[in-house]
């Protein structure tokens, strides 16, 4: 009898085993899977790289150093259009970075992308190509900006070179320069075609319009121009005024943004991508609006003040109606988090306008990444520095009242104005023509006072939007003046870092190159301090 039952029991052992001596190659594979035989469409890489234009630098691979860069995330603090009174629950203020992420998730799938499309199309020239040279220029141009010299004619590559060389901060803007400029030729090439290669699926932000894609990119090609404002004299080889005033002159060759509706944005869903406040967010008491912002605004009696901020409530106690600009008061970023907070709880801050911002899943505006409000001042402040001809205040002009109408003012309308928690304290009625004939608003002509208005007037259509572009203007420029650049609540130093260090994976993996570069650039030491080749 134990001789059967070990007979029995041993039986299915058996014959477990002899099936686990099946092939692996026997073995069904998952389809939802693509192995490295098998090719993912362009169509499927795109949404996956535009996607990630929205999050930012190394959010996709979690590199060290990354940052999210939609609304009322981190980088919007360090724009200080808010600022947190809660370390936990508010989040921190402090400029505290040391080591960039990098733009290497978006390149190798760019690569991908590129690589796939060619060989599905039999061709080199197409919209997928077009765009991967913007997508490439826009990731060599984000890490330059961080850093300073970089990997670019090298990088990408994966295990066929795991050391690349470094390329000089001007090279990486000249040969990005040259890739938007084939970009914008390809698709102009391929627009009105009925060539498969003219095809983009999958596009989740232009639904497959080349003519929009094409304005998108000379746009951003004007802002990269711009932001060389500093190195525009003195490297006559880059043109920096001559290639603006070209893509200005000729707008058929060159098609640029001409109303909201080129924005490039992300737009928020229910169902996956829900807007980053929402109604069971219960942290409101813990964000201030800066005062950076309010300051501008509240001086110019600039309805937009009344979509950003609530009264502060010590100012509402003190018999101020809501209706009175003087009652919105922002908070400053070079404070000490505890004082911060002593003063917010006492009432001394007005916080961030929760019925706007607090009251939908779906947010009440799209998410810029590059705007045609930012155009518009762009093309003023080349105006201004003598790059183009035009008239400046014509484009300043354009761009408030475009930044006006992305929020949804409009003259003559009532606001409900809430408390914290989005209580209804009263109404103002909103006067476009008070505000745009303020004596401080009306351009005061293409000398340094009106270009100190275009770039302030550019910071307060950057609210939240357009990524770290709001940090950046101030670090080339110095406006807005409000813009907090000193204090214990900065850093343990209590000065504003003026680039990152490199990526931490550069200093473990390319020792040689990047010590070179640190050499070459900071007299040998990563110095979060030293300003990068276009600052200088």
């Amino acid at each position: 009898m134990n001789t059967i039952i070990r007979f029995i029991l041993l039986t299915p052992l058996v014959v477990s085993l002899l099936s686990g001596c099946r092939s692996y190659d026997d073995l069904l594979p998952n389809p939802n899977v693509a192995s490295e035989g098998k090719s993912v469409p362009a169509s499927l890489l795109l949404p996956r790289v535009q996607f990630d234009l929205y999050n930012g630098g190394g959010v996709t691979d979690r590199r060290a150093g990354n940052v999210y860069e939609g609304p009322w995330e981190q980088v919007m603090r360090w724009n200080q259009f808010i600022v947190s009174n809660n370390l936990y629950y508010g989040g921190k203020n402090a400029y505290d970075w040391s080591s960039s992420a990098s733009m290497y998730d978006v390149l190798k799938n760019v690569n991908q992308m590129d690589a796939q499309s060619a060989q599905a199309l039999g061709t080199t020239t197409s919209a997928y190509a077009a765009l991967a040279k913007f997508f490439r220029a826009y990731a060599f141009i984000w890490q330059t900006q961080r850093v300073g010299d970089t990997p670019a004619m090298q990088a990408g590559q994966g295990l066929t070179n795991l050391t690349p060389a470094y390329d000089s901060q001007k090279a990486i803007y000249a040969r990005s320069l040259a890739m938007l400029d084939t970009a914008n030729t390809m698709l102009g090439l391929l627009a009105g075609t009925n060539s498969s290669a003219a095809v983009i699926d999958g596009d989740i932000y232009y639904g497959n319009n080349i003519s929009q894609w094409r304005k998108l990119i000379n746009t951003y090609r004007l802002r990269v121009l711009i932001s060389l404002s500093k190195r525009a004299t003195d490297n006559s080889d880059l043109n920096i005024p001559g290639q603006f005033a070209t893509i200005l002159g000729n707008p058929t060759k060159y098609p640029i943004m001409t109303s909201n509706s080129d924005n490039l944005q992300f737009t928020f869903n229910s169902a996956y991508n829900t807007y980053p406040h929402t109604p069971a967010d219960g942290n409101n008491n813990y964000q201030n609006v800066g005062a950076t912002y309010l300051q501008l605004t509240t001086a110019t009696q600039d309805p937009r003040t009344f979509i950003a901020a609530t009264p502060a409530p010590a100012q509402l106690t003190a018999g101020k109606k809501v209706t009175d600009f003087s009652a919105y008061v922002g908070s400053n970023i070079g404070q000490a988090v505890g004082d911060l907070f002593t003063n917010s709880t006492a009432g001394r801050y007005s916080f961030v306008n929760y019925q706007r911002y607090y009251s939908s899943v779906v947010g009440p505006e799209s998410y810029i990444i590059i705007g045609y409000p930012e155009l518009c001042f762009n093309i003023a402040e080349a105006i201004n520095r003598g790059w183009a001809t035009g008239d400046a205040a014509t484009y300043y002009n354009k761009g408030i009242n475009a930044s006006l109408s992305f929020y949804g003012l409009t003259d003559g309308q009532t606001l409900t104005i809430g408390d914290l928690t989005g209580k209804a304290l009263g109404t103002v009625t909103v006067s476009l023509s008070q505000f745009l004939n303020n004596s401080a608003v009306v351009y005061k002509g293409n000398n340094a006072d009106g270009l100190a208005q275009i770039l302030n007037q550019k910071y307060v259509a950057f609210w939240q939007n357009s990524g770290w572009e709001a940090f950046y203007n101030w670090r080339r420029t110095g406006y807005p003046q409000t813009f907090t650049s000193t204090g214990g609540g900065i850093n343990a130093t209590g000065v504003i870092p003026r680039r990152w260090q490199y990526p931490v994976d550069e200093q473990t993996y390319n020792t040689t190159n990047y010590q070179s570069a640190v050499q070459s650039q900071y007299g040998g030491t990563d110095d979060l301090n030293k300003d990068i080749w276009s600052l200088k």
